[in-house]
């Protein structure tokens, strides 16, 4: 793949998008709401507060706006264009709370990811439209930096941290003597500490490629733009880490890590291949579902501006002394076995073959054959009547050994995340925001990560996953016990793409999710109660 159907492949990604953010931004310049992308908000109605990320989508405007040489790019210096996104900066001013935060999900939340998003993107916007901010504008950003730079959310989420440095660092730059350099460093040292030797970056308790890559990003852009801080050995390891992950079809990620993404955020490989080749191999073989039109689709209101934004840096940076070395077919690493202790991942290469398992995450897997996904498997799921609920295997906490031929994975099934929002349940968190909440908002948000993406419920099952080497092939066995027999089981089966927590940008559509669910159901009537489901299946193309 040449540079320039690089080029020609993203920018056809990011035309294809960008009437959607102009549906979603309010552009009468009279109405109350002119600058807002919450359609929901101003259009629809339907919501009482509106969402501050979605700001974000000033960033990809204003870099289609400013970028020439995007091929097909009819928004280059459109001054129509320009009005509207500096009326979507002046309504992030005006829509913001008095200390400079916004909300996301729900009103008074003040929410870190909104505002750091929404602050690095008008950031970064303001420069590629070489645009001096109003006053009121102004004061605006040094609110939201101060806010940022002092608030500590629940949780390690590392490309929340990352984006916050890079905000401070560009504060810093635009304001210079206001404690923005040394907000930038503490939180510096606190993201450079959330490293695992391993090369990744904590994100809820373990190694998430998606967000990885995001975080990647910010660092590699952080590193062009300040020099003096030592960024690269953090980069390079955790380029190295992540180039393990990128499967043979160019994927990357997915329901084996951390947050159970399948994002791929490709600018700061491109900034970062300057200085590391290694990089640049990574985006050879990731960037290839983009250009070849099979990515996973991110065309979702909360989600669609991150990639947006990513895609055009990559433009920007692109580089053309990429093929030096030949293109890679198949890896960016060399073939061999790895186990990561760190954050529980397996991964064994050989030539077009791969798999990668989640040993702590009932071992969900993806397994590759000549260069072809053959199997994506998140584990036996059930649906149990009397509970009401679906038990999983893949939250993590599994026990698990590897052998030479063998990985044995164990454990007990959990109830997957299936809270929803009630009439009744949106009526409390409304007055509980209305009142003690929108004081103690983190630890509102430290009880509802409990219930949407932390917490964990055991169910009345057990599983025992083998994965077992024979000749040139894996096979897996999975074996399933019931504690109260088998009575109460409406529906079991395997998923290819099942997700049991809640992370706002996983479950997005991907072409190799059109595989039926394998059902189960049928085997429990020869079952007794104290019997044991056995299920036995080789990961090869034939089998798929």
């Amino acid at each position: 793949m040449k540079t320039e159907a690089m080029r020609e492949g993203i920018a056809k990604a990011v035309l294809a998008e960008i009437p959607k953010l102009l549906t979603l931004l309010d552009r009468t310049p009279v109405s109350a709401t002119y600058g807002c992308f919450d359609r929901a908000y101003w259009h629809y109605r339907i919501l009482d507060f509106p969402c501050g990320m979605s700001q974000e989508f000033v960033l990809p405007l204003a870099l289609v706006w400013s970028m020439p040489d995007i091929p097909g790019n009819p928004y280059y210096r459109d001054p129509v264009l320009r009005d509207e996104v500096m009326a979507a900066i002046d309504y992030a001013a005006r829509s913001a709370h008095a200390d400079g935060s916004c909300d996301d999900y729900y009103p008074f939340e003040r929410a870190a990811g909104a505002a750091a998003f929404s602050l690095f993107a008008i950031l970064g916007a303001l420069e590629a439209m070489e645009i001096a901010p109003e006053p009121q504008v102004a004061a605006f950003l040094k609110r939201r930096a101060r806010w940022l730079a002092t608030h500590r959310e629940s949780g390690r989420l590392s490309n929340h941290e990352a984006l916050i440095v890079s905000c401070l660092a560009q504060m810093h730059a635009r304001f210079p003597n206001e404690g923005f350099e040394e907000a930038m460093r503490t939180r510096l040292e606190r993201l450079v500490s959330w490293q695992h030797e391993e090369g990744w970056f904590d994100e809820y308790g373990g190694a998430d490629l998606g967000y990885l890559s995001l975080t990647i990003g910010l660092l590699s852009d952080l590193d062009r733009r300040r020099p003096d801080l030592d960024l690269r050995p953090a980069i390079r390891r955790a380029v190295d880490f992540l180039a393990h992950f990128v499967h043979p079809d160019g994927t990357v990620g997915g329901e084996y890590s951390s947050r159970s993404t399948l994002n791929f955020f490709p600018h700061g490989f491109e900034i970062a291949g300057a200085w590391y080749p290694a990089a640049l191999k990574v985006n050879d073989l990731a960037l290839r579902p983009l250009v070849e039109g099979r990515a996973p689709c991110y065309s979702d209101d909360h989600i669609i501006g991150h990639h947006l934004w990513s895609w055009l840096l990559t433009l920007k940076a692109l580089r053309h002394d990429r093929f030096e070395e030949g293109e890679p077919e198949y890896a960016s690493v060399e073939d061999g076995r790895r186990v990561f202790e760190g954050c529980s991942l397996f991964v064994e290469r050989a030539d077009g073959d791969m798999l990668v398992a989640a040993l702590s995450r009932g071992g969900v897997l993806k397994a590759f054959c000549d260069g072809a996904l053959v199997a994506s498997d998140t584990g036996v799921t059930l649906r149990d009547r009397a509970a009401g609920k679906a038990a999983v295997c893949s939250l993590p906490g599994s026990d698990y050994r590897v052998e030479d031929h063998r990985i044995v994975v164990s454990g007990e099934m959990s109830w997957g995340k299936e809270a929803r929002l009630t009439p009744v349940k949106n009526v409390i968190l409304r007055i509980l925001m209305l009142g003690f909440g929108r004081f103690f908002p983190d630890l509102v948000r430290r009880l509802l990560q409990k219930v949407l993406v932390t917490g964990k419920k055991a169910a009345p099952y057990a599983f025992e996953r083998h994965l077992v080497r024979e000749a040139d092939e894996w096979r897996v066995e999975d074996r399933i016990t019931s504690h109260k027999g088998w009575g109460d089981v409406d529906r079991i089966g395997i998923s290819s793409h099942q997700t049991a927590m809640t992370t706002i940008m996983a479950r997005v559509y991907a072409p190799s999710q059109r595989v039926a669910f394998f059902d189960l159901t049928e085997r429990l009537e020869a079952l007794g109660d104290d019997e044991t489901l056995v299920v036995s299946r080789p990961l090869t193309a034939e089998a798929s």
